[in-house]
Formats: structure tokens, C-alpha cells, sequence
């Protein structure tokens, strides 16, 4: 999945800013192109580390900045990260993710976090990881391990970034999505929309992730969840067509990535929800509670679901053979 051409913000702009139904029906054939409609792709997420991250993110709950009273829980024991893998699985999630408050791990805590990998493969699960920044020798140790994914996302645009962290760089974030990627290891960033940045942050985050040497696999967009303590418990709403143009835009500049509806989507309404998988979104976090915040239950996504007539995929790959019998049949490739 190499990027086929260097994206602009001129172009990006001129994506965004085309009709609202014309770029959803631009997105929903891209997306059509390259994944089988009416599919979603759900991963649960666990806190195997909570609270105490020295970061000052301004959004976040868990740094040891932020006075949210948050419960702070050190690392968990393997066998509650196996029983956690096992329900979600259950479930009927395909990947496991595992996050942890730091700004980096430590050496001592590596084994622990390799054995937590493998049991939970072991399970027939994907893995995914986030554990802040990433030396060579800890990315390449998780690789062996198995991980399939490593999280990090850039947040926003490289010219807001500085309102948002100020304990590490904008370069930071990429050099450590440039290590992972070395490591072989698959890589999910994305971004947090309504942090009270611009429509040009918005296009500019699209822009980087866009134009990393190879496209991120799995692009999570977050609506910020604005959480008392934090410096952005008062922020502005950010408007659903907003959030569902940005969720389209992804779709035709990433056209072969998973792109996941994120933190937020408790506020969303099915409405909303509707058009970002229409708009080309086909993942979700499923379960309860992500990190620290709510999500909604598994039992309203199962009803919504069911009105949407979306199932889940049983595994990531499409076979080539289903794919090409569904455009085949329903795809039409000039648009």
C-alpha cells in the first residue's frame, strides 16, 4: 500500500470542499473498490496501564498534568489482559488492543509486554499496541513478539500540534511511526477532530498521513471527548457533516485503509454513524469503555447494526476471489 502520488493541500482541499453528496458517492465507490460493502471490522481496547503518563496532551485524562481524577492502576497482570482477549473474542472482535500511559515503556517491562502479545495471538486474535514512544530495540522486540500493529497517532496538523503537547515534537511522532514501520510492524495513526483546530489543521493532519512513505493500514478518527479537568473540557462541538467530510476525505486520499470511528462515538447519533460508513469508515472500537472514557454498548451497536444490515468480519483479509465477484457485480469503476 505505497502511496501512489504526493497529495497537496490544494488537492486535499479540493476533495473536501466538493458538494456533500458528491463526496460521499466519490467515497462510498472508493471504498467499494477496495473493500466489500457492508462490512466492519470491530477491535476492543484495554487500559493494561492507567494514569500517571508524564505528557501534558491537553485532551487527555491520563496525564499526570491534568486533575481529572482519574483512578491510576499500574501495569495489569497477564492473566487479565488473557481473560479481557478471550470475552472480546467472544465478542466477535478481530484485533486486540492493548494501551499503556507512558511517554515510553521501560526495558524492565518489555517481557511482560511480549508475553501479553503472544497469549493473545494465541487466542487468534490480531494484536495492536500503544505505549507511547518506541526505541529500535523495543519495536524490534515487539515485532518478534508478534504485534501486528502499533498505534501512535499524530493528533492534528504540525503547525497546531504545540497548543495540544508541548512535552514532545511533532518530529517525535514521526520518527516513531518511522521506527515502527522499520520494525515490520503494521501502523494505525490517525487523528482528534475538535480540538480546536481549523479546517486547514484538519486537511493538513490528512496531508501527513497521506504522504508517509507508505499509508498507515488502519487510520483511527477520534471526535474529542471532552473530559472535566482537561484544558479542553469546554471546547466547541464539532459539527457531524465536519467530522463525516473528514471521515470521506480519508477515504479517497487512503483509499486501502481501515478507517476507524473512534473516541466520540457515544455523542454520535445512528445518523451520523450511518453517513461516516457510508462516507467509507469500516471499523470500530466495540466494547463498553475505551481507555479511560465510555463507548457505546455492545448491545446498541448490535441494534445498529442490524438496522444498517453490517456485519462484522470474521477476519481482516478479503479473499480476492470474494472481492472481485462483488465489483464485479456492483462496482463501477469510472467515477
Amino acid at each position: 500500500m505505497s502511496t501512489n502520488q504526493l497529495w497537496t493541500i490544494d488537492k486535499i482541499k479540493k476533495i473536501i470542499n466538493k458538494p456533500f453528496f458528491d463526496l460521499l458517492f466519490i467515497a462510498q465507490n472508493i471504498h467499494r473498490k477496495n473493500f466489500i460493502a457492508n462490512k466492519i471490522q470491530i477491535s476492543t481496547l484495554m487500559s493494561i496501564k492507567t494514569g500517571l503518563c508524564p505528557e501534558d496532551c491537553k485532551y487527555c485524562a491520563q496525564s499526570a498534568r491534568n486533575n481529572t481524577g482519574l483512578k491510576n492502576q499500574q501495569l495489569v497482570k497477564l492473566e487479565q489482559v488473557i481473560n479481557a482477549a478471550k470475552k472480546a473474542k467472544k465478542s466477535g472482535a478481530t484485533r486486540f488492543c492493548m494501551g499503556a500511559a507512558w511517554r515510553n515503556p521501560n526495558d524492565r517491562d518489555m517481557p511482560l509486554l511480549e508475553q501479553m502479545i503472544k497469549n493473545v495471538k494465541d487466542i487468534g486474535l490480531e494484536t495492536c499496541m500503544t505505549l507511547g514512544m518506541l526505541s529500535e530495540q523495543q519495536a524490534n522486540r515487539l515485532a518478534k513478539a508478534g504485534l501486528d500493529f502499533y498505534n501512535h497517532n499524530l493528533d492534528t496538523s504540525p503547525e497546531f500540534y504545540h497548543n495540544i503537547t508541548t512535552t514532545h515534537s511533532y518530529q517525535d511522532r514521526l520518527n516513531s511511526l518511522d521506527i515502527v514501520r522499520k520494525a515490520n510492524i503494521k501502523i494505525c495513526s490517525g487523528g482528534i477532530l475538535g480540538l480546536g483546530e481549523t479546517i486547514d489543521d484538519r486537511i493538513n493532519l490528512l496531508l501527513q498521513l497521506a504522504n508517509l512513505p507508505k499509508q498507515p493500514e488502519s487510520i483511527p478518527i477520534n471526535m474529542l471527548v471532552k473530559i472535566k479537568g482537561t484544558p479542553l473540557a469546554n471546547n466547541n462541538n464539532i459539527d457531524p457533516f465536519e467530522f463525516i467530510r473528514i471521515v470521506a476525505t480519508t477515504r479517497i486520499i487512503m483509499p486501502k485503509s481501515y478507517i476507524r470511528l473512534a473516541a466520540g462515538r457515544e455523542y454520535m447519533n445512528e445518523q451520523t454513524q450511518a453517513l461516516c460508513f457510508i462516507a467509507g469508515a469500516n471499523s470500530i472500537f466495540y466494547g463498553e469503555k475505551l481507555l479511560t472514557t465510555s463507548n457505546p454498548s455492545c448491545k446498541r451497536d448490535r441494534l445498529l447494526f442490524n438496522k444498517l444490515n453490517i456485519v462484522t468480519e470474521s477476519n481482516l483479509i478479503n479473499t480476492v476471489s470474494e472481492q472481485q465477484s462483488f465489483n464485479d457485480k456492483y462496482y463501477d469503476a469510472s467515477i
